[in-house]
């Protein structure tokens, strides 16, 4: 999986990012699995993928901060 890319995020709505989030998380989950099964091959995809969900969240909070001014 490839970084996403901030300017990216920020175009999409709230409820595109959340839609992506959950999406994200649902692959986490599906990595893990094969990792504790011992199917996965590339672990780092794990590390990269916990990131773009600490960048959408990044991203949600911060259109939560814009609305609320």
């Amino acid at each position: 999986m490839k970084p996403l890319k901030p300017d990216q995020l920020r175009r999409m709505t709230m409820a595109e990012l959340q839609k992506e989030l959950d999406n994200m998380r649902m692959e986490l989950y599906r990595l893990r699995v094969q990792k504790t099964i011992g199917q996965l091959k590339d672990t780092d995809s794990i590390r990269q993928l916990k990131r773009n969900i600490a960048r959408v969240l990044t991203i949600i909070n911060e259109k939560r901060r814009q609305a609320g001014n």
